[in-house]
């Protein structure tokens, strides 16, 4: 079983990326969380790899953070989800942002997730809310949002929308997390913290 991989990018697509590790080349699927981290073609890259062995083939799924690989692993312990969709999944959202929304019971935001739907997405809240804790344990939860690392309706659509902006989702989190922390939470419409934000970040 392959654990870990560090060779030299060669190829890369948004789900699929080639790694040459002593002139092997070994082909790896990831999530876009993964593939944003990626360094640029012909420079050297390291990750964490999950090895799912078929009858047909041997698949390897390539990941930045161990964290990452865990929450893989983890989703797929919920009946109905297997390596695509756990794929999908954390390819739609952050680990942080996954969690919070697990925690807390956010069976709208995860049913929007193609592919999961209502049912598999309550299947995640009841099943994987306390396993999720361990794996993500420096999401917030609970209490006050703010000082607990939760983001509000309006930090959540403020972080989406820098990411169409082309910022990465951690990047942006980052940014909503600190302005939060500093700016009244009558002042922390989605607009407002959307302004800060890119004005924290273009600087």
């Amino acid at each position: 079983m392959i654990s870990r991989l560090t060779g030299k990018l060669i190829d890369r697509e948004l789900t699929e990326i080639t790694v040459d590790a002593n002139g092997v080349g070994y082909g790896l699927i990831v999530p876009l969380s993964t593939f944003d981290s990626l360094p640029a073609t012909g420079e050297t890259v390291s990750l964490y790899v999950h090895t799912h062995v078929r009858d047909d083939a041997i698949i390897l799924f390539g990941f930045a953070t161990v964290e990452e690989r865990r929450l893989f692993r983890l989703l797929q312990t919920v009946s109905g989800i297997g390596n695509r969709l756990a794929l999908n999944i954390l390819s739609s959202m952050s680990a942080g942002m996954l969690a919070e929304h697990v925690v807390n019971g956010n069976i709208a935001a995860l049913s929007k997730i193609n592919g999961l739907g209502k049912k598999s997405a309550e299947r995640l809240t009841v099943e994987l809310r306390e396993g999720i804790r361990e794996v993500v344990p420096e999401a917030g939860f609970g209490g006050k949002d703010a000082e607990k690392g939760v983001l509000s309706p309006a930090g959540h659509d403020a972080m989406a929308a820098l990411q169409t902006l082309g910022f990465k989702a951690e990047q942006a989190r980052k940014a909503i997390d600190e302005i939060c922390r500093r700016v009244p939470p009558e002042q922390q419409s989605s607009e407002n913290l959307i302004r800060q934000a890119l004005s924290r970040l273009n600087t």
